[in-house]
């Protein structure tokens, strides 16, 4: 990898389809949501559906509301996301390197959490393996932001490091790899399926760690 190994200090992550499953955020937006708008209004299970994601694509991933599971509770008036979330906890599913690689960097790095999903998120996501990371930035809790370049070299100063002692992972083409390395972050695009044919991303973390500790 660029730079010497010995410049890096700090490993940094994403969350979702990066460390843990899509199936907590799948099980909220396309199941809990749409049945609890079909119980609300009468509808079948079917047309809810079909309604909400209609709603979702008419504010989209760039804005922050889309990512906000309360302001889609308030604005079908379903009630309090926290306790909806909570009994979906079952569903966070960490991918099966996920752990040990965790245990395995956190012994000579510092690790840190760069997530576009909000804490009320997070804090199911991680529950488990929160304890591996010094710092938690939420892009869109803590900075009212998608992970834009602004993101991370604010996410930069607050960790009192340089661009290039930083490594970030994550599976997003754009927020993971193009805007953290337009500021000079070291990073990978994790294609866990293969889909973009390019030959410099990583098919999982066990190959993050190979490359910094070989």
């Amino acid at each position: 990898m660029t730079g010497r190994k010995d410049d890096i200090k700090v490993i940094s992550f994403d969350v979702e389809g990066t460390i843990v499953t899509t199936d907590f955020s799948a099980a909220i937006w396309f199941e809990m949501i749409p049945q609890r708008y079909a119980e609300r209004y009468g509808l079948e299970f079917d047309e809810a559906t079909r309604r909400i994601r209609k709603e979702y694509d008419s504010v989209g991933d760039q804005r922050l509301e889309w990512y906000d599971v309360q302001y889609w509770f308030t604005r079908f008036d379903l009630g309090r996301a926290d306790i909806a979330m909570e009994a979906l906890q079952d569903r966070v599913i960490y991918y099966p390197e996920t752990r040990e690689v965790l245990h395995t960097l956190a012994k000579d790095y510092h690790l840190s959490v760069a997530s576009g999903s909000p804490r009320p998120f997070l804090r199911h996501l991680l529950r488990d393996v929160e304890h591996h990371f010094r710092n938690v930035f939420s892009s869109t809790t803590d900075f009212q932001q998608v992970k834009t370049a602004d993101f991370y070299q604010r996410m930069c100063r607050r960790l009192s490091v340089k661009p290039r002692q930083i490594v970030h992972i994550g599976d997003n083409r754009q927020f993971d790899f193009t805007e953290p390395a337009s500021v000079g972050i070291r990073a990978f695009y994790l294609d866990r399926e293969g889909k973009s044919g390019d030959a410099a991303s990583l098919r999982h973390l066990g190959q993050l760690a190979d490359l910094l500790n070989g």
